[in-house]
């Protein structure tokens, strides 16, 4: 083997940054899908859709997308592949009412609470998504 000098340390100065502006989430009916995260979300169901295919939801923080992915396989048989594991994580300041939140509204619960901190659920094209304690 040969040594490699890594310098670990050096700042690469990029013109990208180190900011997620918004997270795109793959569905299949973009209206169905708006009203289950605006639900979930506790968000007004009057999202706009645009061009058809996007709907912004409004978040605090990093922005979520719900969107059919026309470009990406939305337009095949079964739609665009969905998020096999949880890509982002949802937060909560009660973990235990969020978890019976979704119970009681019938929302697809993968996980029970895991070590006091997390649980998993599925949204309706078996999208998977973290909801986590703050």
């Amino acid at each position: 083997m040969r040594n490699v000098d890594h310098k670990l340390s050096e700042v690469v100065t990029s013109p990208v940054k180190n900011k997620v502006g918004s997270i795109f989430i793959p569905v299949r009916n973009i209206e169905q899908s708006r009203e289950w995260y605006c639900r979930l979300l506790g968000l007004p169901t009057d999202c706009p859709i645009m061009n058809g295919h996007l709907c912004p939801l409004p978040m605090d923080g990093t922005g979520l997308i719900l969107d059919t992915m026309p470009m990406w396989g939305g337009n095949e048989p079964g739609g665009a592949p969905n998020l096999k594991t949880p890509a982002f994580m949802l937060v909560t300041d009660d973990l235990q009412v969020s978890y019976e939140f979704a119970k009681t509204n019938n929302i697809n619960i993968v996980t029970d609470i895991q070590y006091d901190h997390w649980f998993i659920i599925k949204d309706p094209d078996e999208n998977m998504l973290m909801i986590c304690r703050q």
